[in-house]
């Protein structure tokens, strides 16, 4: 669960955030909008959103990470998107009317979220018209993510999107090391990100750590050498 308000981020910290969402507004804006932002604490684990509920506010993430993920009817969990330091979700706030939030967001580890209200945040778009333009932008990249991610399940092989996923996250959510990148991931969040079985992804990590392109521990991957990788189509 979300943890209990705080004082507001000050300004110098909000000045320092890289977000798509604050592109192009000045130190001025910035410091306006964050000031009517909440904070709040979100452990490792914990839903910040759930889908279905009202879209009453707009999250963006100051530390940590996130991902979507999607239930299922048959209570079927999918794993969907993953989210970065600086990116917002719950979107629909920023709607001229009342929706709910199409799917859910899970915090990955203990982080930071600034949240608005949805009365503040269509305030604040109408102050700074900007704020709309870069919310646009993001669900453009989320269209172009999504996909890309179609066009690779209906075409790739597992090792390829599996191959895929890994260069993706070490990209975005990657610890850089001297022997490689750190991802702190199970094979089971692999596995469901790639949409693969859980025995697959073994499978293939497993090859890869025998030919030098990872190193496997409890709860991390290496990944040291990416152009090992399958990325061929098969």
């Amino acid at each position: 669960m979300l943890g209990k308000t705080i004082v507001p981020i000050a300004v110098s910290v909000a000045n320092k955030l890289e977000s798509p969402f604050l592109e192009g507004l000045t130190s001025s804006n910035r410091a306006t909008i964050f000031a009517a932002a909440s904070q709040r604490r979100a452990r490792a684990n914990s839903v910040a959103v759930h889908q279905g509920d009202p879209a009453d506010y707009l999250f963006l993430i100051a530390r940590g990470c996130a991902r979507h993920f999607y239930l299922t009817p048959e209570g079927k969990k999918i794993a969907l998107f993953w989210l970065r330091q600086g990116q917002i979700f719950g979107g629909s706030a920023l709607l001229s009317t009342s929706s709910k939030y199409l799917v859910g967001t899970e915090m990955l580890k203990d982080s930071w979220l600034l949240l608005w209200h949805r009365s503040r945040i269509r305030a604040l778009a109408s102050q700074f018209p900007r704020l709309m333009d870069n919310a646009l932008s993001v669900a453009t990249d989320y269209l172009t993510w999504y996909l890309a991610a179609h066009a690779s399940l209906v075409s790739d092989s597992a090792e390829q999107r599996l191959a895929q996923v890994m260069v993706t996250l070490a990209q975005g959510f990657g610890h850089k090391m001297p022997s490689g990148t750190c991802l702190e991931l199970t094979n089971e969040q692999l596995a469901s990100a790639a949409n693969v079985t859980r025995f697959t992804a073994s499978r293939i990590l497993n090859r890869w750590q025998r030919n030098g392109a990872v190193e496997k521990t409890r709860g991390h991957v290496l990944l040291r050498s990416p152009e090992k990788l399958v990325v061929t189509r098969g």
